[in-house]
């Protein structure tokens, strides 16, 4: 059977199961969505081509499954390449299908042709230019492949208009084997042996929880050992929701604005078992003295992510799932009830960090509203299961300090990159995965307005998204370490001529609410969950507010500026 590479790529696609496409059409991929109309498949056409990206990210995040997205050539494809970072940085498994002009006009500086491959080699997992059609439907298959598969990441496909349209003889092909690429996930046992050892042998041990859980969907096990051994449970941004945040023995978020019993216990601890985590600096601070007094294991399926950062004394290469259940395996019970008599000091100095200095804010009702306060109800009126997307800044803080994530997939931000304008598109992403669940996106003023296009997208296709603007009328993060670091010389921070968002709501087609008092907080959030559609909700905050506990640059994770 003779198919175009167009029909090709369909086939693959269904065979891979996917039912949406995150796109925006363009000249070099026409042949591919006069295709598309022809199949199941759900294609969400965004207003900008970053947001596509973002928005198969969330998708991915939320379902755990290989999130897809199509633009055209040249501006189309460069368009993708914060969200192709964003995804990479964080480890996120996507398609990223890009046109590309005929072959015969590479490298001539044709209209809309840029080297798109050469541009996101350093930001992809693996990317692909397809020069013959007879490779396509096996260039595929790789993608998704290596997408998901190990440490996942992006991987971009640059088709070219003649590849798309050329036809070629179909097989469809049953499995893929990379002989230079082959991920390990069955770990060593005898680096297990050591590992439990270290255990047993620990009078303060702590468990540090990173992305690397949830990607592996290991949070069941990860919990049932944290429990079984009575070991206590840190997690990164990107780990929250790995273990249960309501846990006593969960101590919340560690590093630059982690809790104090977190950022304490770590300094403290003789054994540090991190799982899924890179050590990045924003959760070490001064290397030198990160977990000094620990002897630290640590658990990844990405071998060059281990040594890479800290010392380590037992690395483990492998997938977490499978390491969790092998240790969960390897501890009997006559050892578990030691190890709870033997932990019961440490636990107790833990409670009695946590109890010394706990998150706190003082919400004053005739004061302006606390960023902190909002976040606080918006937990209390959804009872912790709505699924949180998150700008950057200090909204991402308070929305992982005071969000309490019971489970995996409800956090989804951009924790490596950083990148404003993420939770939007990356909400409409995860509405699209799960169609019937509450998705809130909690954004600042400043990060809102990076991609606020997408409001179009998500009244064009009536997903429900809800939009918690904690606006303070500045860049928030910047403008703290201006107030704290530099005189309160506030460079390019204030923004005085944000739009009226309950306007630029309706101008949308969806609906706006505003809230300027205490007393507004509460109305307003039942108000905007319960209206039907896209909703964005305009909290207006205090400007000057922080967000504590701080770690300093450069500083270590003990040294926390404190509210």
């Amino acid at each position: 059977m003779k198919l175009t590479g167009a029909q090709i790529l369909m086939k693959v696609l269904q065979e891979e199961r996917v039912d949406t496409i995150f796109g925006f059409p363009g000249g070099t991929v026409i042949d591919i969505y006069d295709e598309l109309l022809k199949t199941d498949i759900q294609h969400i056409r965004v207003r900008h081509e970053q947001g596509a990206v973002h928005a198969a990210d969330g998708y991915a995040r939320a379902s755990g499954k290989v999130g897809v997205c199509l633009v055209t050539s040249g501006p189309g494809a460069t368009n993708t390449v914060t969200g192709i970072a964003t995804a990479y940085m964080d480890s996120i498994p996507l398609v990223i299908l890009t046109g590309q002009v005929p072959t015969h006009l590479i490298g001539n500086d044709a209209f809309q042709e840029v080297d798109i491959v050469g541009i996101t080699r350093p930001c992809t997992k693996h990317n692909y230019l397809v020069t013959h059609v007879e490779d396509l439907a096996q260039i595929l298959k790789e993608a998704f492949y290596i997408a998901r598969s190990g440490r996942p990441g992006p991987v971009l496909v640059d088709i070219p208009k003649n590849v798309s349209a050329a036809k070629t003889t179909y097989k469809p092909i049953e499995g893929v084997s990379i002989k230079s690429y082959n991920p390990t996930y069955e770990p060593n046992s005898k680096q297990l042996k050591e590992a439990i050892k270290l255990i047993k042998d620990a009078q303060r041990p702590m468990i540090f929880a990173g992305g690397g859980v949830i990607l592996s969907r290991a949070s069941e096990e990860l919990t049932a050992f944290a429990r079984k051994t009575h070991i206590p449970v840190t997690m990164s941004l990107m780990g929250l929701g790995a273990f249960p945040g309501n846990d006593p023995l969960s101590l919340g978020m560690i590093g630059m604005h982690g809790t104090y019993q977190a950022n304490t216990a770590t300094a403290s601890c003789d054994l540090l078992i991190g799982i899924g985590v890179r050590f990045d600096d924003r959760v070490t601070g001064k290397t030198d003295c990160f977990a000094s007094q620990a002897k630290i294991v640590h658990i990844d399926i990405d071998p060059t992510s281990i040594r890479k950062n800290v010392t380590v004394a037992v690395p483990v290469v492998g997938d977490c799932k499978i390491c969790l259940q092998h240790l969960n395996r390897m501890i009997d019970e006559a050892e578990i009830q030691d190890l709870e008599a033997k932990l019961r000091p440490w636990l107790e100095q833990i409670d009695d960090w946590r109890k010394a200095h706990k998150l706190a804010y003082q919400q004053d009702p005739d004061g302006p509203i606390k960023p902190q306060y909002v976040v606080d109800q918006l937990y209390r009126l959804t009872n912790g299961k709505a699924l949180i997307t998150t700008e950057v800044g200090q909204n991402q803080m308070w929305a992982a300090q005071y969000y309490h994530f019971e489970k995996p997939g409800h956090f989804l931000s951009s924790g490596g990159l950083g990148t404003m304008g993420y939770g939007l598109p990356a909400a409409i992403g995860a509405q699209i995965a799960f169609p019937d669940k509450l998705v809130v996106d909690v954004a600042g003023d400043g990060s809102i307005q990076m991609n606020i296009q997408e409001m179009a997208t998500a009244v064009e296709y009536e997903l429900p998204v809800k939009i918690v603007i904690l606006n303070n009328c500045c860049l928030g993060m910047v403008r703290q370490w201006q107030q704290l670091f530099y005189g309160k010389r506030y460079s390019a921070t204030c923004m005085n001529c944000a739009p009226d968002f309950v306007l630029l709501a309706q101008a949308y087609g969806a609906t706006g609410f505003r809230a300027e008092r205490p007393s507004d907080v509460e109305p307003i959030l039942r108000k905007g969950l319960e209206t039907p559609g896209p909703v964005i909700m305009d909290f207006r905050v205090e400007k000057e507010e922080c967000v504590y506990p701080m770690v300093p640059a450069g500083a270590p994770i003990t040294e926390m500026l404190l509210a």
